[in-house]
């Protein structure tokens, strides 16, 4: 079989969110209200699968097609039939599971391919054995060809996302690599326009090289349409090149996405919902990312909503290049008792804001106070699941008009529960306190880290009028105690100065932030941690810290020298500055486990952490803002990719503890949601169990109204672009 890396474990964890209690409190208006922005939000995610890779689209579809002639447990009786063991039968439910948990067949958290752990021959028997297969061949037989060779390939490229030789990625075609990301970042920057919601193709035209960037939007026409004053659309001479701007990418999703928004306007509790509704509306239907910040906007002011939502191409993660937002929608209810505590923590944070260890000029020059408030998810679509969110993700919004941070509490209860036979790397003694304080010290990291981190700082600006943001005559750099000398210009931001490493360093930044602050005896006791017990959490804060930056080195790319994950390279970056520290602070050695097999054993001295640590964590943040402050990419990429390197010289051989962190890492969970379906005049919620056949089977319910429809949709939509591919 093949490195376990690149398939599903069939003893993978599958946990059911729970969020029956919070849904039943809801009003039917808010039932109502809920329900259509989840069809909006699925509808929408589905977009995920073209964002991925050429054939996860196909494979979905194919999926589908199976399970809704058929369910799991109908199923079972012709795999046995056709040969399968109940080993190999499980193992594609597994990875059927997992397309649909990760909307595509690359691991949303690390971005590595995975494959049916089962052989080629046997699924394909399955297949023919299928009641949809008995009932459509033709139509079946071509799915299987269209996607059958990339579902198994494992060739160097198609092991991981990337762009260029170093991966797979549907942002941009086949023949684009970093110079081209780099030129139509120019070119989006030149024409005002964010690359959030598009796509790259490059195109030959008589030995001249074309792009198209392609919005996505319901509207296909490129001319001005209803709500515009002009088109962004048409034909661009750019640096000697061809730039053509386009609409409609993803549009059949766009408009169903359209649709249910307008649904959900009518159960809307006030203004300020119904007009960031219309303007969502307006941004899918016409391709406009300045109608979805107007939208964002009204969000902001849509302060402690019993239902919260948020829908658009939000998150950079997997966009090689680091600025293409994938599509997320979520809609959760709100835990009053856990928000409280967050409410708390909001009121704290003018306080807390000054003890960062940065000077003053270098923090915004007022904290707009956020919503803050813990979640139970009802519906969240896209690759994946967080934690908690910090959004929205548009600077110019979160520096001068502030932002929300949601954590989830559903998703925290589930996804950390730990057996201790699964805990790795840590000495005996520490594994029953982890198991103790890992969920309430992930709380107090995850409000730190959404509020704090992600909500501080601030970006010296000259705006296209000349005008800047901070006294340039006066302000200093504390790293080099000479005058701020570069800022942002014009309509740079964070993530199109910074760009590929942009995402990973701010995640570093904000966890630092969290690290920092948890060392406040005030903020623990905001979450009820008093004495020795808010000592623990401290203790199980920082060592999950550490431990999480050695288990980062599992999405680590030794052939490309590349990242896959940007919280795990966050994460190791923390553990090498820690490391660096000395003074005993963290140990990190290589042993022999139990089991004869090479493993690894962390240390951290709690008695340090106050002293050695705190005083680590404050040199690396203060540089960590002074860089982006200041714009400063060549700094900060030169700190930031210096901490990231991976090799097997100096104290610790990273790369071959990389092996054993392989050897010994246990899978992602995976979440099954519930669905909601209109009964009349009231909204019912359908639960499913928490297994592989309980995601498959919310998947295959979740678009029962019209599933010919969109699967039809879906195939056209891949198809269309095949050729961009190779």
């Amino acid at each position: 079989m093949v490195d376990s890396q690149y398939y599903l474990p069939n003893d993978i964890g599958v946990s059911a969110l729970d969020c029956g209690e919070a849904f039943r409190l809801l009003s039917p208006q808010e039932k109502m209200y809920a329900h259509y922005l989840s069809r909006a939000a699925w509808y929408g995610g589905l977009a995920v699968l073209l964002q991925t890779s050429p054939e996860s689209a196909d494979i979905f579809v194919l999926l589908q097609r199976i399970f809704r002639k058929q369910t799991p447990s109908q199923l079972a009786q012709v795999a046995t039939a056709a040969g399968l063991s109940s080993e190999e039968y499980q193992a594609f439910l597994v990875y059927a599971a997992g397309l649909y948990a990760n909307m595509g067949n690359y691991k949303s958290f690390g971005d590595t391919k995975f494959i049916p752990n089962l052989p080629k021959d046997k699924l394909k028997a399955l297949v023919w054995a299928s009641q949809a297969f008995q009932e459509q061949s033709a139509e079946m037989e071509a799915l299987w060809d269209s996607c059958s060779c990339l579902l198994y390939s494992l060739e160097d490229r198609q092991k991981q996302l990337g762009l260029g030789d170093k991966g797979i990625t549907t942002y941009f075609s086949g023949n684009c690599c970093l110079e081209d990301a780099e030129l139509a970042q120019k070119f989006l920057d030149s024409k005002k326009l964010s690359a959030y919601n598009t796509r790259l193709f490059k195109k030959d035209n008589g030995g001249k090289a074309c792009y198209e960037v392609r919005l996505a939007s319901a509207v296909q026409k490129d001319c001005a349409v209803d709500g515009e004053c002009e088109t962004c659309c048409g034909s661009f001479n750019f640096e000697d090149k061809e730039f053509t701007v386009k609409r409609g990418d993803y549009a059949p999703l766009m408009e169903k996405v359209c649709h249910n928004l307008q649904q959900a306007q009518a159960y809307a509790a006030n203004e300020n919902q119904r007009k960031m509704i219309e303007e969502y509306r307006r941004s899918f239907n016409l391709g406009s990312v300045e109608a979805h910040k107007e939208g964002s906007r009204y969000w902001i002011k849509d302060k402690g909503p019993i239902v919260e939502s948020y829908i658009g191409f939000i998150e950079s993660y997997r966009d090689p290049f680091g600025s293409r937002g994938e599509f997320e929608g979520f809609v959760a209810v709100v835990n009053k008792a856990m928000s409280e505590r967050f409410a708390k923590l909001v009121s704290s944070a003018e306080v807390l804001l000054p003890e960062l260890p940065w000077p003053r000029e270098f923090e915004k020059d007022t904290f707009l106070k956020p919503d803050f408030t813990s979640l139970d998810v009802l519906t969240f679509a896209g690759s994946g699941i967080p934690a908690g969110i910090n959004i929205p993700n548009y600077d110019d919004i979160r520096q001068s008009e502030g932002f929300k941070n949601v954590s989830l509490g559903n998703v925290l209860a589930v996804a950390y529960a730990t057996q201790k036979e699964k805990l790795t790397f840590l000495e005996e003694g520490d594994k029953d306190l982890f198991i103790k304080w890992k969920g309430p010290s992930f709380e107090v990291q995850v409000g730190l880290h959404e509020l704090l981190g992600h909500g501080s700082g601030k970006l010296f600006v000259q705006d296209d009028k000349g005008k800047f943001n901070f006294d340039q005559s006066k302000v200093i750099n504390p790293e080099t105690g000479e005058k701020v000398s570069s800022w942002y210009r014009g309509s740079e931001t964070w993530d199109s100065k910074f760009s590929t490493i942009a995402s990973s360093y701010e995640e570093c930044r904000a966890e630092c932030v969290g690290l920092y602050l948890c060392l406040n005896k005030p903020v623990l006791s905001i979450f009820g941690h008093e004495d020795q017990d808010a000592e623990d959490v401290v203790y199980i804060n920082w060592l999950s810290m550490v431990r999480a930056g050695l288990l980062g080195l599992e999405f680590y790319t030794p052939e490309s020298k590349s990242w896959r994950q940007a919280h795990m390279q966050a994460r190791f970056v923390i553990l090498r500055v820690l490391l660096e520290a000395g003074e005993g602070l963290v140990g990190l050695e290589e042993v022999t486990g139990q089991d004869g097999k090479p493993d690894a054993r962390i240390t951290l001295d709690r008695s340090k952490i106050h002293t050695v640590g705190k005083n680590a964590i404050h040199r690396f943040l203060c540089k960590l803002q002074v860089f982006k402050s200041t714009a400063d990419v060549e700094g900060g990429r030169a700190l930031y990719d210096g901490y990231s390197t991976v090799s097997d010289s100096g104290a610790h051989n990273f790369l071959r503890l990389r092996e054993t962190v392989l050897l010994r890492k246990e899978a992602r969970k995976m979440f099954v949601q519930a669905n909601t379906r209109v009964s009349g005049d009231s909204v019912e919620l359908v639960e499913y169990e928490g297994s592989a056949a309980g995601l498959i089977c919310s998947f295959t319910e979740r678009f029962q109204d019209d599933a010919e429809k969109v699967e039809a949709n879906l195939l056209e939509l891949s198809k269309r672009d095949t050729q961009c591919w190779c």
